[in-house]
C-alpha cells in the first residue's frame, strides 16, 4: 500500500482488520495496549520471542523452552503488532461458546430451574472434573460471582460474563 492511502486508512481508524476495534470498548482497547506495551519488553511495536521470553522470566517462569515460544508467535498470521495482538483476543472471545449453549450446560445442573447452583456443588465440580481448577481459580471466581447469603451462585450472570465480557446491568 502507498505511504499516502496507509496514512488515509489509518487517520480514518481503519486498521484493514475489518475494524477490530469495534469488538472492544475503549477502556478495554487501553487494557489490552497496557498489555501489549508490557509485553513488547524492547518497545519496538511488534512482540517477538524474546520479548514474550523476557516478560515470562519477568514473571518468575525461567526456562521457557524455544518450542513453546516459537508456538505462541506462530498463533498469529505474521508480525504481532497491536492490531494483530487485538485480533487475536477478539477471535479467542468470539472462540467462546454460545450464550445458550453454555446456560444450557449449567441449566442439567439446575433441575428445579432456580437459576442458581450451590456453591459447595459447583466447586465440588470444578475442583474434580475435567479442567480441574486451582484454589487460586477458585477464589477468583468466588471473588468475580460470589454466592449469594444461602449459598447460591447466579449461573445465568456467569454465562454473560463469558459471552459478553462483563456484568448485566441490573
Amino acid at each position: 500500500m502507498a505511504p499516502k492511502k496507509a496514512k488515509r486508512r489509518a487517520a480514518a481508524g481503519d486498521s484493514g482488520s475489518s475494524n477490530v476495534f469495534s469488538m472492544f470498548e475503549q477502556s478495554q482497547i487501553q487494557e489490552y495496549k497496557e498489555a501489549f506495551t508490557i509485553i513488547d519488553q524492547n518497545r519496538d511495536g511488534i512482540i517477538s520471542k524474546d520479548d514474550l521470553r523476557d516478560v515470562l522470566a519477568s514473571m518468575g517462569q525461567l526456562n521457557v523452552k524455544n518450542e513453546e515460544l516459537e508456538a505462541m508467535i506462530k498463533e498469529a498470521s505474521g508480525p504481532i503488532n497491536f492490531t494483530v495482538f487485538l485480533t487475536m483476543f477478539g477471535e479467542k472471545l468470539k472462540g467462546a461458546d454460545p450464550e445458550d449453549v453454555i446456560l444450557s450446560s449449567f441449566k442439567v445442573l439446575d433441575p428445579e430451574g432456580t437459576g442458581t447452583i450451590k456453591k459447595e456443588f459447583l466447586q465440588e465440580l470444578l475442583t474434580t472434573q475435567c479442567d480441574r481448577f486451582t484454589p487460586e481459580e477458585i477464589k477468583n471466581m468466588w471473588a468475580a460471582f460470589p454466592p449469594d447469603v444461602a449459598g447460591n451462585v447466579d449461573y445465568k450472570n456467569i454465562c454473560y460474563v463469558i459471552t459478553h465480557g462483563e456484568e448485566k446491568e441490573e
